[in-house]
């Protein structure tokens, strides 16, 4: 009796100590995990500023490389002719009533399923020919840089997981797009507007613009707008609609 009085317990049990134990190991691997990503943040961050600072300097020469080629023609008594454009901006603005079969599968194609949708477009031969067939139900143009970057700002939403989620973080461009050298929206809204090599991979991971009906109404949608309608081209006349419906 007197050698088991002897015999100390324990003050605290030796499963409770094998738990804290391994709690402590993870907690150790969650703050390192922690710095880790802190760390890889900081470097995205700084990666991303310099990539905005390039690509604003880049519109600017774009716009004044115009404006100065412009200037030239008019000075020497010419005409400046800008180069085709290589995007288009497509809205649907009819509904499903009486929508041929040839027609329903371009607007299909063009991922336009809903009235008021928005999709870019990069255009050549075929994407006009398209474009061309559904013409009564959409109306397209030219996009600016600043309707592409409000488009893709206001109401861009990511194809991730077949979900439509919305683009509140860069965090989930990159997880989609960073394959392609697509690492934050301004990439992004680059990618677009100068339909760069890897235009197709972003335009597809961009979710349709489900986008409002204009402000103070359409003109007359059966018409085209060069007869003072809405449907067809309207070239740069696009980004006033765009101002009505974003």
């Amino acid at each position: 009796m007197a050698g088991e009085a002897e015999k100390k317990v324990p003050s605290v049990p030796e499963s409770l100590l094998k738990k804290r134990k391994r709690y402590a190991v993870i907690k150790a691997k969650r703050i390192k995990a922690q710095q880790l990503e802190k760390k890889t943040r900081r470097v995205t961050r700084k990666l991303i500023l310099k990539r905005a600072e390039s690509y604003h300097k880049e519109y600017r020469e774009l716009y004044r490389r115009e404006v100065r080629l412009s200037r030239m023609a008019r000075k020497a008594g010419n005409y400046y002719v800008p180069a085709e454009p290589k995007l288009a901006f497509v809205i649907r603005i009819r509904g499903i009533n009486g929508v041929s079969p040839k027609v329903r599968k371009v607007l299909q194609l063009l991922r336009l399923r809903q009235i008021f949708n928005g999709v870019f477009v990069k255009l050549n031969k075929a994407s006009i020919n398209m474009l061309r067939i559904a013409e009564p139900y959409i109306a397209w143009g030219y996009p600016s840089l600043k309707s592409v970057r409000e488009l893709i700002y206001k109401r861009g939403y990511g194809k991730i997981k077949k979900q439509r989620i919305p683009l509140t973080d860069n965090s989930l461009i990159d997880k989609s797009l960073g394959r392609s050298g697509i690492i934050c929206i301004e990439d992004l809204i680059h990618e677009i507007y100068t339909v760069g090599k890897n235009f197709k991979a972003a335009n597809n991971f961009l979710w349709p613009f489900k986008l409002s009906s204009p402000r103070g109404g359409m003109n007359k949608k059966t018409t085209h707008f060069v007869e003072g309608g809405d449907a067809g081209n309207r070239e740069d006349q696009i980004n006033r609609l765009i101002r009505k419906m974003n």
